[in-house]
């Protein structure tokens, strides 16, 4: 079924009344209307002519999604532990490949653990951002060395993540 809503007039023709009109394509069969609010509840609607009396009620106020805050308070104390951690991991990643955050988030899951061996393309973590879920792949085959963040910690762009051997 196709339905298309064409006004008849423009906007500002209308300002100043209280009616509109209307063509209306349904199934192929082309229907005129014209609706006008004659008081409060009562509105009178002529479709292809025929007039019908509808009782209208006020519309119940629709209720607007609120966005959810992000907890501020505790994420900036935990967000200076993986740098502190991110340090130490310089020495050790010498040997290694580092795998860093490509862009700031939050760590959802962690889907390894330490001396695991990996293939390249195999999901690490998976990294919340912007409200989309990243997969965090291995860029090579390699046996995870050190993981350097826990699952719900937020990290910043190029943090430290994993390194691999």
């Amino acid at each position: 079924m196709t339905t298309i809503i064409v006004p008849r007039k423009g906007k500002e023709y209308y300002k100043n009344f209280n009616m509109k009109e209307f063509s209306f394509k349904i199934n192929g069969a082309e229907y005129k209307c014209a609706v006008e609010e004659k008081e409060a509840g009562k509105t009178q609607v002529t479709v292809n002519g025929k007039v019908y009396e509808v009782e209208t009620e006020a519309a119940a106020p629709v209720a607007k999604p609120v966005a959810k805050p992000a907890p501020v308070a505790p994420k900036p104390a935990a967000a200076p532990a993986p740098k502190a951690e991110a340090k130490p991991a310089a020495a050790p990643a010498a040997g290694g490949v580092q795998v860093k955050s490509p862009l700031p988030g939050s760590v959802i899951k962690v889907l390894v653990s330490e001396g695991q061996a990996v293939k390249r393309g195999e999901t690490l973590l998976t990294l919340e951002s912007m409200k989309m879920e990243n997969a965090i792949m291995a860029e090579q085959d390699g046996t995870v060395k050190q993981i350097a963040v826990t699952a719900g910690q937020n990290v910043m762009q190029d943090d430290l993540l994993i390194v691999l051997g």
